[in-house]
């Protein structure tokens, strides 16, 4: 029997990056498997054609230009861990400065820690109870303060936590 959460998803390391990252409450993610035009939308923000944003995940063959010119799988890689917490490093400067520089990399050492704890499978399925509507299920991103499918406020549980520092990042765009 497999095991599923509330949303719905199963584990998949591909969508479980070696940062630290849950792909499944990626904007650009989401655009691509669920709504092209909000990836239509980011496109034109970024000013770049919506082919180099198309991502199936931040360990998959295709991946965004951005998560493309990661150098954290190719660091893991060389260095045989899965996830940046497992190396003597962690956390390294790299990793620092990308944790923060945005509202949704916030958990970056929580969830490291959580993965060393209980495993990727269990921090991944807490991952998405965590981005997901306590109402329809749906799985948002940290950037939806309401949820996408169904507008209740907050979206998810990481909105309710750190939506103060989301609206810093938006500008006060609501």
């Amino acid at each position: 029997m497999e095991i599923t959460n509330k949303a719905g998803c199963l584990p998949d390391k591909r969508l479980a990056a070696v940062c630290g990252l849950f792909c499944p409450a990626c904007n650009v993610y989401i655009g691509t498997t669920e709504d092209p035009e909000k990836l239509k939308g980011i496109a034109e923000r970024m000013q770049r054609p919506v082919e180099e944003l198309i991502c199936h995940g931040c360990r998959s063959e295709k991946r965004c230009f951005y998560c493309e010119s990661c150098k954290k799988p190719g660091c893991a890689a060389e260095k045989g861990i899965d996830f940046c917490g497992r190396c003597p490093e962690y956390p390294c400067e790299d990793l620092k400065v990308f944790q923060a520089q945005m509202p949704h990399r916030i958990e970056l050492w929580k969830n490291q820690d959580r993965i060393r704890e209980v495993g990727y499978e269990k921090w991944y399925m807490e991952m998405a109870a965590h981005f997901s509507c306590p109402r329809c299920g749906t799985i948002n991103s940290a950037y939806d303060l309401s949820c996408r499918k169904c507008g209740t406020s907050p979206s998810c549980t990481y909105v309710s936590l750190y939506k103060d520092q989301i609206l810093r990042q938006l500008g006060g765009k609501k």
